[in-house]
């Protein structure tokens, strides 16, 4: 029985990068060993336990065959004379191929280490073509490391979608993908690499669509600009989308299935990111129903959060952000109240307010 270090962890070691977690292989042992070690079961689709006091994962070496399309058609095989080799074969990158043993050796079949010194991202195997996520997976680490595709891995993705495995791809597993690439330093990497290779049309249609229509060269800055101030992922999402009609962001949320605080922050973009980043040059009664129309009153952060998607790359957006900010405080300092004991009527008490609102951010806008 021998343990080895897999994957990313070796790979990020290797770029001195923070390793956040560490897989294992275990090669030369059977489940019941491994139980009678301590370990706990928890694979449901292949043998993979948990060490008893650390908690991390062990895996048992293992190969595994394509029996259907999309990426649930997959027979696994799990026992104790699959090799290292046999086991790192079955991974998607060659970066990712790369095992440490129990002494600090490196193991490297597939030469990760050059591709690692290069920059480059290659497929290890033509089984590489067996598995649509790795498609999205390959454009998310272009994102993440600034790396390129090699030629032929890049051929391989082509292929793919020509046969149709992007269509398997279901809705949680692109978006759990894509909300990984949104968060990486330069996330339009990701988009640009899906586009050359044609799976952009088949997943993300409505933003495959804004090259065609010259308005992705916008998106992507604001994206980027996004992510260079460590924006969250809502914000991010709704900073790439804001170009779009809202029945395009609609639609698009719809296919992934995205989160309602992402949709719904990104509906706003593509609502009233227009009007917010000309804020600097709108009056009282513009930035009211702006302010109005975003619901800032009740949602004050998630105001904050619209005006950081709508202003991202926008020139000069200092000034938008410094007069909407000075309307929306001095708007939500109002006592309503005050002001409600001062009416006799709920429709009078909601006049007043807004009216109340109104005068302040003109008191204060000048």
């Amino acid at each position: 029985m021998e343990t080895y270090v897999v994957g990313g962890a070796v790979r990020d070691e290797m770029l001195g990068l923070p390793v956040q977690d560490r897989d294992y292989v275990v090669v030369g042992s059977t489940p019941e060993e491994m139980v009678k070690q301590g370990f706990r079961p928890v694979g449901r689709d292949f043998p993979v336990f948990l060490h008893p006091q650390t908690h991390e994962e062990y895996a048992l070496a293992r190969t595994e065959r394509k029996t259907a399309p999309g990426y649930h058609g997959f027979a696994f095989h799990a026992s104790p004379d699959v090799t290292l080799e046999q086991d790192l074969q079955r991974r998607d990158l060659t970066i990712n191929a790369m095992a440490r043993d129990g002494s600090g050796r490196l193991i490297d079949p597939y030469h990760g280490a050059d591709d690692l010194g290069e920059g480059v991202l290659r497929h290890v195997s033509p089984a590489f073509a067996e598995d649509p996520v790795r498609i999205l997976r390959v454009a998310r680490f272009a994102a993440r490391f600034d790396f390129t595709v090699a030629p032929e891995t890049h051929a391989l993705m082509v292929q793919m979608v020509r046969d149709g495995e992007a269509n398997a791809l279901v809705a949680e597993r692109v978006w759990q993908e894509l909300a990984k690439g949104l968060m990486e330093k330069t996330p339009s990497a990701m988009f640009a690499i899906l586009r050359d290779c044609g799976a952009l049309a088949r997943v993300l249609p409505q933003i495959d669509a804004l090259y065609d229509d010259g308005q992705a060269g916008e998106a992507m800055i604001a994206l980027d600009a996004a992510a260079a101030g460590t924006a969250a992922l809502d914000v991010r999402f709704a900073a790439l989308l804001r170009v779009l009609e809202p029945e395009a962001v609609e639609a698009l949320c719809a296919k992934l299935k995205a989160p309602a605080a992402c949709r719904d922050l990104a509906l706003l973009a593509a609502r009233h990111g227009n009007a917010i980043a000309d804020g600097a040059e709108l009056d009282a009664e513009a930035l009211m129903q702006v302010l109005e129309a975003t619901d800032a009153w009740r949602r004050p952060e998630r105001f904050r959060d619209l005006m950081e998607a709508a202003l991202a790359g926008v020139a000069d957006a200092g000034a938008s952000r410094k007069r909407l900010c000075v309307a929306h405080d001095v708007a939500l300092a109002v006592d309503a109240g005050v002001v409600a004991r001062t009416q006799k009527s709920p429709d009078g008490i909601k006049a007043a307010v807004a009216e109340a609102r109104l005068a302040a951010i003109r008191a204060a806008i000048g």
